[in-house]
C-alpha cells in the first residue's frame, strides 16, 4: 500500500475534497486539521472527469489540513502514468524498469493529486526500492536506510523539490551505469545508460554539461537544482522528457556509439538535449498557466535548441537545417483548413495529446524565430530575463512572454504577435509590381492574404502584422518594416536595373512568397554564381526539392507515369551523387555529409540501377564483416536491398536485428522492412512489427514505414481496420495514435479512399485523434484534386524530358 500526504489550504468549510485519480484503488483517506482528524465516509469516482471524490461528512474549516490517502495502483505498459520498460540484462534475462510519464495529465495514474499545471507544490518523494536498483528522482537522495521490514530493500529520502507541477515529477527504478561531470557552473550532471553502456552517454554528457552555463548566460539565471540526471529508457513514447533534474529521453536521443550512430542522429541529440534543458528555464521554472498555452513550451524549447547547438557546434551550420525540418514542415500542415492556431483551447485530456504537432512545436518555434529576429537578440535576451526573473516559481500566458519582450523591445510585440498566435495559417506576401524608378531605386508594390493548400479564399477576413524584410546584391538588410495593411508600396534603395531583390532572406519570416517571373529570372545568376546566401540554396534547397519529389513519387505510383518519373529522379540526383561519392572526403563540410545520405537515399527510392547496385555490393561486405557500413548509409543499403528482395533477403534483416543491442540500429533495420517490394512479405513485416520482439514505441514506426510504401499502402489500412482494437488498446491517449493514422491515410488520392477513411473513423471512436482524421481526410482530398488537375501535364512534362533524354 502507498500513503501520498496533502497539505492544502482550505479557503472555504467543505466536507468533500476531490482530487483527480485515475486507474487507482484508493483504501482510505484521513484529514487532518488542528487536533481533529475525519475518516472519509464515501469515496465517490468520476471515470471521465478521472477524479476521485472523499466525503467526510463533517465540514473542514477554513486553514491548513493535512489529507492522508492510502492507494495502490498498476505499474501499466502503457508508457504513461508509472509504467514498466522491459530491457535485458547483460546475461539476456529478461527485467523491468520502473519509469514514470506524467506529462500531460498522468501524474494521477501514480499517485492521487491535483494534476493541473497551474496547481504548484514541493514534494517530498520516499521509495522503498530493491538494493541492487538504481532509484533515481528530481532531487538528490538526503537520506538512505536499509527497510527495517525487508533487508533486501532499501528506503530513499530524496530531497524537497522546488515549487513545481505535477506533470514534471519524476521517478526511475531499474539497473543502469552512468558516466558523470560537473558544468562550468557546478552543476553535478550524469548520463545514465543501460548496463555496460555507459561510454555511449558521453556525448550527451559533453553536450548536457556545455548547455547548462550557456543558458546560465543566455536568461541570466543560474539552473535551479543541485543535479542534472538524464536517462536513456528502454520503452518510452516520446523522443524526449523534460522532468525537473531528471530528463527522460528515448535511447536513440541520448546514446551515440562512435560507430553505429550516424552524423544525422547524433545531430537531433544535441538538438534535443538542449531542447529538454531549455525546459528547465522555460517550462519548469517558469510554467505554463494551463495546457492552452503549451506551445509557450514546446515552440521556444524548439527555437532555443537551434540557438543552443548553433553555439555549441557552429559546424553543423544548423539554421540551414532549421527551414526543411521544423518551418516548411509547419507550413504543409497550417495552409490546411484543418489546422489549428498556435494557441488552441483545450478542455478534456483527450484534447492534450493532439496538440503536441507541428503547430506547437514547428510553427511556435518559426515565429519566435521571426520575433527574435524582429526585436534582435539583446532585446530578446532581456525580455527572457525579464520573463523568467518575474514570473519564476508561477505560471504565465502567453501575453506575460509578450510584455516581457516588448518592456525590453519598446516594439508592438503584443500587437504584431497576437495575429500569428491567434489566427490560423499564415500568409503569402505577393509583389504584384516591380517598377525601376530613377537612378537606383526600385518600387515594390506587395500584398498579403492567407495561404490555402486549396488555392480558395476563406470567407472570413485574415490579416497579418508581418515582420517585412528585403535584401539585395549590395545590402543584406536594404529594407526593414512591417507589413500592416492589405497591400503597401515599397522603396528600396542602391538596386541596379538588372539585380535582384528578394523578400524574407533567411526565411526568417512565416509567410510563403509569390514573385512576377521578371524577378524571378533576375535571381537565376545569382543561384549559378553562388552569391545568395547560403540559407536560400545548397543541402537546404535540396532538402526541400526531396520533400516534394518524395510526395509526388507516393501520389503518381501505380500511375501510368510511376516509371518515367523514377527515371526523371534518377536524372536530376545523379549528378549531385557523382560530385560527392559515396565516401566521406578529407574536410568535407557537414552538410555535404547529409546531402550524400539525402541524395544516395532519394537514388535507391527512385531505383537507380547504378546506385543500387553499389548500395547491395557494400551491404554485402557489411553482412560478411567484410568492411563495416558507414552509418550514415545504412538506411540507403538496407532498403536498397530490401527493394526487391525475398524471404531469404528478409531473414537476413532479421539476422541483423536480432544480432545488435544497439537501439538506434534495430530501429533503423525495422524502419527498411517497409520498403520490400512484395506485399506477402510487408504482412509479415506488420507482424514482425506486433511482436515482442519489436518495443511498442517503435512498432508504430515499422508499420507506418509499409504504409508509405505503394506497395503496402492499401494492405496496411486493411490492417488496421481489422486490428483497430488492438492499436486502439496498446496506444489511445498518446500522440502515437494520432502519427499512426496520419500517416496511414493521408497518402491515399481518391474521393472513394476519402469517404471509407471518414466512414471508418465516423464508426469507430478514437479519442484525440478527430483532427488528425479532419487533417488527413482533407489531404486526401487536396491529393485528389492535384491528381485530376496535374496528372496530363506530369506526364506531357516527364514524356518531353524523356525525348529530350534520348534525343
Amino acid at each position: 500500500m502507498n500513503c501520498v500526504l496533502l497539505h492544502p489550504q482550505i479557503d472555504t468549510a467543505t466536507d468533500r475534497v476531490t482530487l483527480n485519480a485515475l486507474d487507482l484503488k484508493i483504501g482510505k483517506a484521513t484529514v487532518t486539521y488542528g487536533d481533529q482528524t475525519l475518516a472519509a465516509q464515501d469515496i465517490q469516482f468520476d471515470a471521465d472527469q478521472e477524479t476521485a471524490c472523499f466525503v467526510f461528512g463533517t465540514p473542514i474549516p477554513p486553514g491548513g489540513a493535512s489529507l492522508a490517502v492510502e492507494f495502490t495502483g498498476e505499474l501499466n505498459d502503457k508508457m504513461k502514468g508509472f509504467y514498466r520498460s522491459k530491457y535485458f540484462s547483460a546475461t539476456g534475462e529478461e527485467r523491468y524498469a520502473g519509469v514514470t510519464q506524467f506529462e500531460a495529465t498522468d501524474a494521477r495514474r501514480c499517485f492521487p493529486c491535483w494534476d493541473e499545471p497551474a496547481i504548484k507544490a514541493t514534494f517530498d518523494i520516499t521509495l522503498v526500492v530493491p538494493k541492487d536498483r538504481v532509484a533515481l528522482s528530481n532531487m538528490p537522495v538526503r537520506e538512505e536506510r536499509v527497510s527495517d521490514a525487508d533487508e533486501t530493500l532499501r528506503v530513499l529520502r530524496f530531497d524537497r523539490t522546488p515549487v513545481m507541477s505535477t506533470y514534471l515529477v519524476a521517478v526511475v527504478v531499474g539497473e543502469y551505469d552512468y558516466v558523470e561531470d560537473k558544468s562550468a557552473d557546478g552543476v553535478l550532471v550524469r548520463v545514465y545508460t543501460p548496463v555496460g553502456k555507459r561510454e555511449q552517454g558521453r556525448f550527451a554528457l559533453d553536450v548536457a554539461t556545455k548547455v547548462l552555463p550557456y543558458y546560465k548566460d543566455y536568461f541570466n539565471i543560474a539552473y535551479p537544482l543541485p543535479k542534472m540526471d538524464l536517462i536513456a529508457i528502454s520503452d518510452f513514447s516520446a523522443g524526449a522528457m523534460e522532468n525537473w533534474g531528471l530528463i527522460t529521453y528515448r535511447e536513440t536521443f541520448v546514446l551515440v556509439d562512435p560507430e553505429n550512430t550516424s552524423l544525422i542522429r547524433k545531430q537531433s541529440i544535441a538538438l534535443t538535449v538542449g531542447h529538454e534543458i531549455a525546459h528547465q528555464w522555460f517550462g519548469n521554472l517558469v510554467t505554463m498557466e494551463w495546457w492552452t498555452h503549451l506551445w509557450l513550451n514546446e515552440g521556444y524549447a524548439s527555437f532555443v535548441e537551434f540557438l543552443c547547438v548553433d553555439h555549441l557546434f557552429p559546424d553543423y551550420d544548423i539554421w540551414t537545417q532549421f527551414v526543411t525540418d521544423m518551418y516548411t514542415r509547419a507550413l504543409e500542415l497550417d495552409c490546411l483548413r484543418n489546422s489549428h492556431p498556435i494557441e488552441v483551447p483545450v478542455g478534456h485530456p483527450s484534447e492534450i495529446d493532439e496538440i503536441f504537432d507541428e503547430i506547437s512545436y514547428n510553427k511556435g518555434a518559426s515565429v519566435i524565430r521571426m520575433l527574435h529576429h524582429y526585436i534582435g537578440d539583446e532585446d530578446f535576451k532581456k525580455g527572457m530575463h525579464v520573463y523568467l526573473t518575474r514570473h519564476q516559481y508561477r505560471n504565465t500566458s502567453t501575453e506575460d512572454l509578450w510584455n516581457a519582450l516588448q518592456e525590453a523591445s519598446s516594439k508592438p510585440v503584443g500587437e504584431v504577435m497576437s495575429t500569428w498566435i491567434k489566427q490560423m495559417g499564415f500568409p503569402v506576401v505577393r509583389v504584384l509590381s516591380s517598377q525601376q524608378l530613377d537612378g537606383s531605386r526600385r518600387l515594390l508594390r506587395i500584398a498579403q492574404e492567407k495561404f490555402c493548400a486549396d488555392g480558395c479564399q476563406p470567407a472570413e477576413p485574415f490579416r497579418w502584422l508581418i515582420p517585412i524584410n528585403v535584401s539585395t546584391p549590395a545590402s543584406a538588410n536594404a529594407v526593414s518594416t512591417v507589413l500592416e495593411a492589405d497591400t503597401a508600396e515599397i522603396t528600396v534603395e542602391g538596386v541596379k536595373e538588372h539585380d535582384w531583390v528578394k523578400i524574407n532572406p533567411g526565411t526568417i519570416g512565416y509567410y510563403r512568397t509569390q514573385y512576377p517571373a521578371d524577378m524571378l529570372e533576375q535571381f537565376l545568376p545569382a543561384i549559378k554564381d553562388t552569391t545568395l546566401p547560403p540559407l536560400d540554396r545548397n543541402y537546404t534547397v535540396w532538402s526541400s526539392i526531396t520533400n516534394c519529389l518524395a510526395k509526388l513519387q507516393l501520389l503518381l505510383a501505380h500511375t501510368p507515369v510511376e516509371k518515367q518519373f523514377g527515371e526523371y529522379g534518377v536524372r536530376l540526383y545523379q549528378p549531385v551523387a557523382a560530385k560527392l561519392g559515396w565516401d566521406v572526403k578529407p574536410g568535407e563540410s557537414h552538410l555535404d555529409t547529409l546531402l550524400r545520405s539525402l541524395v544516395l537515399g532519394r537514388l535507391v527510392s527512385f531505383g537507380c540501377p547504378k546506385t543500387v547496385a553499389e548500395a547491395k555490393r557494400r551491404f554485402e561486405e557489411h553482412a560478411q564483416n567484410k568492411r563495416v557500413l558507414p552509418a550514415d548509409l545504412r538506411s540507403t543499403c538496407y532498403r536498397a536491398v530490401l527493394q526487391n528482395g525475398d524471404l531469404a533477403t528478409y531473414d537476413e534483416m532479421l539476422r541483423l536485428y536480432r544480432a545488435t543491442d544497439l537501439h538506434e540500429e534495430k530501429d533503423r533495420i525495422s524502419r527498411a522492412l517497409g520498403s520490400i517490394g512484395n506485399v506477402d512479405i510487408l504482412r509479415r513485416v506488420i507482424d514482425f512489427a506486433m511482436s515482442e520482439e519489436v518495443r511498442a514505441q517503435d512498432a508504430v514506426f515499422v508499420i507506418v514505414s509499409v504504409a508509405l510504401n505503394p506497395k503496402g499502402r492499401d494492405m496496411a489500412w486493411d490492417y488496421f481496420c481489422e486490428r483497430w482494437q488492438v492499436l486502439l488498446n496498446q496506444y489511445e491517449g498518446g500522440f502515437l495514435l494520432a502519427r499512426l493514422i496520419k500517416y496511414l491515410t493521408e497518402n491515399f488520392s481518391t474521393e472513394e479512399r476519402a469517404l471509407e477513411v471518414e466512414r471508418f473513423f465516423r464508426e469507430h471512436d478514437f479519442p484525440g485523434t478527430e483532427r488528425t482524421v479532419s487533417q488527413s481526410i482533407e489531404t486526401i482530398r487536396l491529393n485528389a484534386d492535384w491528381m485530376r488537375r496535374d496528372l496530363d501535364a506530369i506526364a506531357a512534362y516527364l514524356k518531353q524530358q524523356q525525348e529530350q533524354q534520348q534525343s
